[in-house]
Parts: C-alpha cells; structure tokens; sequence
C-alpha cells in the first residue's frame, strides 16, 4: 500500500493503512464487511493468506513512484492508496506500464479517472465534477435559488479544477451567480487579508475551496472577522483533519463527504463496529476507502479465479455492487473506471452538539442519477484507457 506517512497528509495515510490492515484481516480471518460480499470467504484469497507492504509517497509524484516501483519489485500484486491526484496519476501511470492493478485511495481531479485515466486504474471516490453537482442539488434545497457566491480557491491543480467545477454546477444547476472567483496560496497562516476584500454586502455565500489543514486554518479566521455572520460558508471536500483541527469554527459549515460512519446500512454497521472495536474510533472516509478498495480487489481475484491482472481487470470492469457502503447500488464503469455512485452532503454542528466522533450531520445523499455524465461527456470523454497486456 502506497499511503503519504510523512509530510501533510500523514493523518490520512495513517487512516488508509488502518482500513487496509482491517480489510486484509478480515479476507484472512473473516468478520466486517467481507462477511457481506458473496464472493469471499475469510479464509484468505483463492485459498492464500493475503499479506501487505507499505511505502511511504510523500504526498510526492516522484518519490510515489519510486516506492511504487519498490513494491512492484518485491512482488506486490496490487497497488491501492494516497492522498493526492498527483501522486495518483504517477502511480497509475507506473502500475499501467508494469500491468499492475492500481486502486486507487483519496484522489479528487477529474483526471484520475479522465484524461490521466488507465485501464490498471480503479477510483472509488467521487471526482470533482461529482461534488460539485451533488453539492448544487443540496444547496439549492438548503438556500434556495438566486444567490450570489463568493469564492476562494487554493491555487494549484484540484483547487482550480474545483472552483471551476463549482462555478458550473452552481450556475448552471441551483442558478447562483459567480460575484467574484479568487486564487490563494496554500500553506498559509494568515488569510485575513483576502477575507477582507470580500464584499459581504453583495454576497450570499462564501465558498472556501481549500482542503485539509488550509482549511481549517481559514476557517476560524472567518469566524473572527465575524464573516459567517453575514454570509453562508462551504468547504467542497470535508476530510476528519479539518473537522478535527477546525473545531467548533466548522458550525454551519456545509460540504461533501465521501461517506459517513453514521449511514445506516449493513455494510456500514458491520465495518464501524469491527473498525472500533479495533482501533477504538469510528473510521474516517480515508479508511473506508482503503478498506473497500481492498475487499473490491480481492472479490474480483475470486471471481476470475485467478490472480492473473487481465481477468481480475475485466471482472472490476462494469461490476455492479451494494457493499460499498452507501445503501445503494454502485457500478465500476467500464469506459473510465470511476466508481458510479452517490454523494453525501453534511453540514457542521454546532460546537455543544460536536462530540469526539461526531463534528457535522448529513444533510442529503445525492444519487448517482442527479450528478452522473455519460461516458461520451466530460471528464470522462478524455479518457483512452490503454491496452490489457
């Protein structure tokens, strides 16, 4: 597994390595949510003990790949993990010239499953374009239609795919106006200064497209400039790092998440309690991928009968499921291999409703049909997925 154990995103590889160690535990020993997928037993994969390695990414493209490649090495017959698209596409790039199956971890551009897309490549997380509209389903409900946002974007790739993505699904969906769309530099400390120019007399919504630690950096500043007072907030992607270092500044605040330990459904109940009783702590959304990207890998191997990455490929290739733990049907898509699948918007609680694992409820779970894009549209028109050798 290549997860980021140093840098920024170490949090999140900490996460990912917890739902893998669940999920490889499970296949091995039984228990979770493998007890609810048909094709696995718990006695290990086509009558083998699963094992696993690690490498660290560095949330770096370059050293991603060079740890990639060490595993790859050492026999890894697999690949999932990571925290970045960059990172994402160098990895799948390697994996889809050494015909290594790559599934892929928390990755949010389009491109991962778009234009950078490869036929070794699985995405289960929703991209970009997916939040977004599922976002615009849920704020037009929550605020009505006919407001006018106000957004800041952290300034390198996903957040501007983001903003972009956001200004679409807005407009075009809820029928907001842009007022203005405004770059920031991440790894800042202080964001006062573009918080400042915002008129709050012409806005209704401010939207904060910045991820992780920048967000929760901004998002108490906005509070002590008295900003959520005046205007409504969004963050597009919550993650538990922001929820957690935020703290009470994220009431109110609305955005998407890849899924929620508080779904109510027999995947879900299943992998919760067995994640807690392990680790004492409901998962985050970085484990829950980690461990259905695990299980998903292992289901195909039993359905090819084999280990052989051209049939384990076309047996992921358009395979529908319900053990995602959405509640819902999802489908592999066989023309980018993203994951069709719902999206849940939630909203921060109020500080004295936050506990220790609970910082925000869900407001709607957006199905695939309200967000979904055919395969001959964007992003997904931008993909050629390449050969099966």
């Amino acid at each position: 597994m290549t997860v980021p154990k140093s840098g920024t995103y170490v949090s999140e590889g900490e996460a990912q390595l917890r739902g893998h160690e669940l999920a490889v535990n499970h296949l091995n020993s039984g228990g979770g949510g493998v007890d609810l997928w048909d094709e696995l037993s718990g006695d290990g994969v086509l009558g083998r003990t699963v094992t696993t390695v690690e490498g660290d990414t560095a949330t770096d493209p370059t050293h991603a790949r060079n740890e990639a490649a060490r595993l790859i090495n050492e026999g890894a017959i697999m690949l999932s993990g990571g925290s970045s698209s960059r990172v994402a596409v160098a990895v799948q790039r390697l994996c889809q010239q050494e015909n290594v199956p790559f599934m892929t971890g928390i990755a949010h551009e389009n491109r991962v499953t778009g234009a950078d897309c490869a036929r070794y490549g699985f995405r289960e997380m929703p991209n970009t374009a997916m939040t977004s509209r599922a976002l615009a389903v849920s704020l037009e409900t929550e605020l009505g239609s006919g407001r006018t946002m106000y957004q800041l974007y952290a300034d390198y790739s996903w957040g501007r795919e983001q903003s972009e993505s956001i200004d679409r699904a807005l407009t075009s969906r809820a029928g907001w106006t842009s007022h203005d769309t405004v770059a920031v530099p991440t790894g800042r400390e202080d964001y006062t200064d573009a918080l400042a120019r915002i008129p709050t007399d012409e806005v209704d919504v401010l939207v904060l497209t910045l991820y992780g630690l920048d967000a929760a950096t901004i998002l108490p500043q906005v509070r002590a400039l008295g900003l959520h007072e005046e205007v409504e907030l969004v963050v597009p992607l919550f993650n538990r790092l922001l929820a957690r270092v935020a703290g009470d500044a994220i009431g109110g605040v609305y955005g998407t998440v890849e899924w929620n330990w508080q779904l109510r459904n027999d995947f879900t109940i299943a992998f919760v309690d067995a994640f807690r009783r392990r680790y004492g702590r409901v998962p985050s959304y970085a484990a829950h991928l980690a461990y259905v990207q695990t299980l998903q890998f292992a289901a195909a191997a039993e359905r090819a009968a084999t280990f052989y990455p051209p049939e384990i490929i076309r047996e992921l290739e358009g395979h529908t499921y319900d053990t995602g733990g959405l509640g819902s049907e999802q489908v592999l898509r066989e023309c980018d291999h993203q994951a069709a699948r719902s999206v849940l918007t939630v909203r921060g609680l109020s500080p004295d409703a936050q506990t220790r694992d609970r910082a925000f409820a869900l407001i709607e779970t957006t199905a695939w049909d309200q967000i979904s894009y055919d395969c001959s549209a964007s992003p997904a028109v931008n993909c050629s997925l390449g050969d099966v050798r």
